[in-house]
């Protein structure tokens, strides 16, 4: 007979391998604040619960040997007691001599059971030490409560005396102790975040410095003062920021005197294409000179803007600047529109303003033939935004076209006169007016140029 196979049901097939379970990582907090703040209130909290455990560990060893020295000698003048005293009499003194521990019964006590290593232990052995030289003692559990134990032994009559030995309570806490252990849990984190905040401070008003440092040089000087080694530290980074601006003033003093020095034999250029026969061979050096004066100017801007503005901040009317602004394109011919106002005065630098909204329009203009000014308000500060209908900018190219002398190839050539300065000098201006510029792909084509203001 051949036997038949039963398939097998679904609710009796094999479940699959339980998936990977997922392990939980410890991460360190990212702040040198937050790793040395645990570290020292975890390092300060092990310790305190270390002693905290070996004191109460030390306080119950030394608790229980004085009861173990008191309950020798009370043990021994007890039964010596009950031993003299008439049989009669013996039951009226068991109250008076029974104590936390240990009390005392005449009879033969419980059924005798095994003996156990337990908390009343100790005080059996020093019963049994203390009276097993005159009255032989017998140490057994009591059935069905291990941690009790009884000491069996008879008096000189032969009467039989059991003791009942219970287990040693530990002494018990204060009730205030909790309280105390939590306050010093408290003292122990602020001393930690005390201790902790005194020793990055210094490197917070470093980082703060190094932030503020922009094209300008003027960034707040650190304070000399405190520790040997944050004053060293503060010193070097001083003498670090005097060193970069001479070092700045330096190369903007060259790239000065270089433009100073190109401009003479350029005009003298000028003068001798103004003479030549060949119209347009002359046209073609006249356009080259042009671009030649164009770069002078733009890299000594430049140079500039990196070492600086000497401009001073004041109170400035943005509106009626930027609406002067959009007037100046306007006459000359130029499709320029403005949208939104401020309202009110604010604080800038209305030279720096106007370069750099006026490069963002300038670029709007040559390369979407059209621009568009907006005026937004929010509550960290204020946006100027140009906007156009371009052809836009790649998207890993939006931070590349700040570099100096960056140019699109689709779009920048010498034929649009442009030198890859104008959005790196839009920049360096806004930064050091404490301002931002980004720029960002509109949809539907064109470009966004964003320059945000503080309030």
């Amino acid at each position: 007979m051949t036997p038949t196979s039963i398939p097998a049901s679904p609710s009796t097939s094999p479940s699959p391998p339980p998936g990977p379970q997922r392990r939980i990582h410890w991460h360190w907090p990212h702040s040198l604040f937050a790793r040395l703040a645990l570290i020292l209130f975890v390092g300060l909290a092990l310790a305190q619960a270390l002693s905290f455990w070996l004191t109460m560990t030390e306080r119950n060893r030394v608790t229980s040997n004085m009861m173990s020295t008191y309950i020798e000698s009370e043990v021994a003048s007890s039964v010596a007691l009950l031993d003299h005293l008439p049989a009669a009499e013996r039951a009226q003194w068991l109250p008076r001599l029974a104590r936390r521990s240990y009390r005392f019964e005449l009879g033969d006590g419980a059924p005798h059971g095994k003996s156990n290593e337990s908390a009343a232990v100790q005080v059996a052995r020093v019963i049994e030490d203390s009276i097993g030289v005159s009255y032989p003692v017998t140490v057994t559990s009591v059935p069905g409560n291990p941690d009790e134990l009884q000491a069996h032994l008879r008096l000189t009559d032969g009467s039989p005396l059991t003791i009942d030995v219970f287990p040693t309570p530990n002494l018990p806490l204060s009730g205030w102790l909790p309280a105390v252990l939590v306050l010093q849990l408290l003292l122990i984190a602020a001393c930690c975040w005390l201790a902790v905040r005194v020793a990055t401070r210094p490197l917070n008003a470093l980082a703060k410095a190094a932030d503020t440092l922009g094209p300008d040089l003027r960034a707040e000087r650190l304070s000399e003062d405190g520790p040997s080694e944050v004053a060293r530290a503060a010193r070097a980074f001083n003498a670090m920021q005097d060193r970069i601006g001479g070092y700045m003033t330096e190369r903007m003093q060259i790239l000065a005197a270089i433009s100073h020095d190109l401009q003479t034999p350029i005009t003298r250029m000028r003068l001798r294409v103004d003479t030549m026969d060949d119209e347009t061979s002359a046209m073609r050096l006249q356009q080259d000179l042009k671009e030649m004066e164009s770069l002078v100017k733009e890299g000594v801007t430049y140079a500039r803007t990196l070492h600086g503005a000497s401009e001073a901040p004041c109170k400035v009317d943005l509106d009626a600047l930027l609406d002067s602004l959009v007037c100046d394109y306007v006459d000359a011919g130029s499709p320029v529109t403005l949208a939104g106002q401020v309202g009110h005065p604010i604080v800038t630098r209305p030279q720096a303003m106007r370069r750099i909204v006026g490069n963002l329009v300038d670029n709007a203009l040559k390369y979407g033939s059209e621009a568009h000014l907006e005026v937004t308000r929010r509550a960290e500060g204020i946006d100027v935004i140009v906007t156009d209908r371009g052809p836009g900018i790649a998207q890993d190219m939006l931070e590349a076209v700040f570099a100096p002398f960056v140019r699109l190839e689709t779009s920048r050539n010498r034929h649009t006169g442009g030198t890859g300065l104008g959005l790196a000098i839009a920049r360096q201006l806004a930064q050091a007016m404490d301002a931002t510029l980004t720029l960002r792909n509109r949809e539907g084509g064109g470009l966004e140029a964003c320059l945000s203001l503080r309030a």
